[in-house]
C-alpha cells in the first residue's frame, strides 16, 4: 500500500484512469504508483516508459495475471 507523511501534497481525483487495468508491457498515460492486483506489489512509472515486463515478477496460480492499476497519479504539469 502506498503512505505518504503530509496530506497537503496529495489529493483526491476520481479520474477514469484509477479504474483502468494495465497489462506488462503497456504504456500508461500518467505517471505515478502502479499496484498489482493479484499480489500487491507496487511499482513507480513514468509516463515515457513501459510497465515492466510478465518476468517482472511471478505469481501463483492463485494470484492470477498481472495487471497494474494506477493508485497514485503523480501530476506533471505543476
Amino acid at each position: 500500500m502506498a503512505w505518504y507523511k503530509d496530506s497537503k501534497y496529495i489529493s483526491v481525483n476520481h479520474h477514469a484512469n484509477f479504474d483502468k487495468l494495465h497489462s506488462p508491457g503497456d504504456s500508461p498515460p500518467d505517471s505515478g504508483i502502479f499496484r498489482c492486483e493479484g499480489c500487491g506489489k507496487e511499482i513507480s512509472h513514468t509516463k515515457s516508459s513501459t510497465l515492466p515486463p510478465q518476468n517482472h515478477h511471478q505469481h501463483t496460480a492463485t494470484q492470477g495475471k498481472i495487471q497494474w492499476r494506477m493508485v497514485v497519479c503523480a501530476e506533471n504539469d505543476a
